[in-house]
């Protein structure tokens, strides 16, 4: 399934080199995710054609490909939608690394 490769992939980074940062929660909230995860679901979306970030946040409760991906974490679209915001430039870094990752496998 290509959900692995994206975990083995976001695994094999160096996320704070890469430039992601990680939500600083405040006092009275829960601790933020850790950009991994939501790197993987947002790398799942665009892989699946999925734009609607409230679907990606409805698969992380009814797809099991995506249960497996974020072991079970369910990230609200806000969530996912902050995420985006906060770290577009990484993410463009990591999709060009993902491509010729995976140009490197087909070769």
């Amino acid at each position: 399934a290509p959900v692995r490769l994206f975990d083995a992939f976001v695994d094999s980074l160096k996320m704070y080199e890469q430039g992601f940062i990680r939500s600083i929660p405040a006092e009275t909230s829960t601790l933020g995710y850790d950009p991994r995860d939501l790197l993987k679901l947002y790398i799942y979306g665009y892989f699946y054609q999925v734009r609607s970030l409230r679907k990606l946040a409805c698969d992380c409760k009814c797809s099991i490909e995506v249960m497996w991906l974020l072991s079970k974490l369910t990230p609200d679209f806000r969530t996912i939608s902050d995420f985006r915001k906060d770290n577009k430039e990484a993410a463009a870094k990591v999709f060009k690394e993902l491509n010729k990752f995976c140009m490197g496998i087909a070769l």
